[in-house]
């Protein structure tokens, strides 16, 4: 991955991190990186933090498929997913780039659209949650074909790489992300005579078309939320849901495959 030495820097203005920002750079200019103050110029997005830091660098940024992220964590001892470097062994960072044999892999995106009005995308999950202490009714379309009605807390989307976050506390299952897909988790739905789900997580592919559809008279103010961050929406009649096209580029390393990572983080 040589040549590719112009670098954006997605840092929170908080005072250490922003000492930890120029630590980073006086480590890396004198081997002839360049680091730049508009990402749409920049070859690499680094974030500085967890994988909430780099969930926040892929959405401010508009998951620009032509360029690379990557991570930098404050700490050796911490695991994350989508973080594989440190500030404090930056050399490897460096070793890293400039390596011919370093090879790049595609995290796939999901998008998110609201009443075929409002389109977003995510890397991780997408969730809707009633905002009142009640259950909230939605029915589940799969490619326009009716599929369930369901009542209980709410409901997790999750791409492949999310599969390890809060889709897997719901015991949703692990998936592999060179599966291209997308899965639908119940949270706490409510199964009795009267109401019934499939009670086990969906996985669809990447052809398909998830939509959930708001019973409209139950007056819940659903809660929803991509990633990290909350959509301050509460007009919502319908949601569809479908992997897209796009994508991100992280580097593939020797030893930080996706299934290493799970390794590190859960056993």
């Amino acid at each position: 991955m040589t040549s590719s030495k112009r670098i954006y820097l997605f840092t929170s203005k908080d005072r250490d991190v922003l000492e930890t920002r120029e630590k980073i750079q006086n480590e890396m200019e004198p081997h002839g990186f360049e680091f730049v103050s508009n990402y749409d110029h920049a070859d690499i997005i680094a974030s500085v933090g967890g994988d909430g830091s780099f969930l926040q660098a892929c959405r401010k940024t508009n998951f620009s498929k032509d360029k690379v992220y990557i991570g930098i964590k404050t700490r050796l001892d911490q695991n994350y997913l989508y973080v594989d470097f440190s500030v404090d062994d930056i050399p490897h960072l460096i070793n890293s780039i400039d390596s011919e044999e370093v090879m790049v892999r595609k995290y796939p995106i999901l998008e998110v659209n609201l009443n075929d009005q409002m389109s977003y995308m995510c890397l991780n999950d997408f969730y809707i949650k009633s905002s009142v202490i009640k259950p909230m009714k939605m029915e589940i379309f799969i490619d326009d074909e009716y599929f369930e009605a369901f009542n209980g807390d709410g409901l997790l989307i999750s791409t492949p790489t999310g599969s390890t976050g809060y889709n897997k506390s719901l015991d949703g299952a692990i998936i592999d992300p060179k599966i291209r897909s997308m899965q639908l988790t119940e949270i706490a739905s409510l199964n009795n005579n009267n109401f019934r789900t499939v009670s086990s997580s969906v996985v669809l592919g990447d052809t398909r078309t998830l939509k959930i559809t708001l019973d409209k008279e139950g007056n819940y103010y659903p809660i929803m939320g991509l990633d990290n961050e909350a959509l301050s929406i509460q007009e919502t009649d319908f949601i569809t849901l479908k992997i897209q096209d796009k994508y991100i580029r992280t580097l593939k390393l020797p030893q930080n495959s996706f299934w290493s990572k799970v390794q590190r983080k859960f056993l």
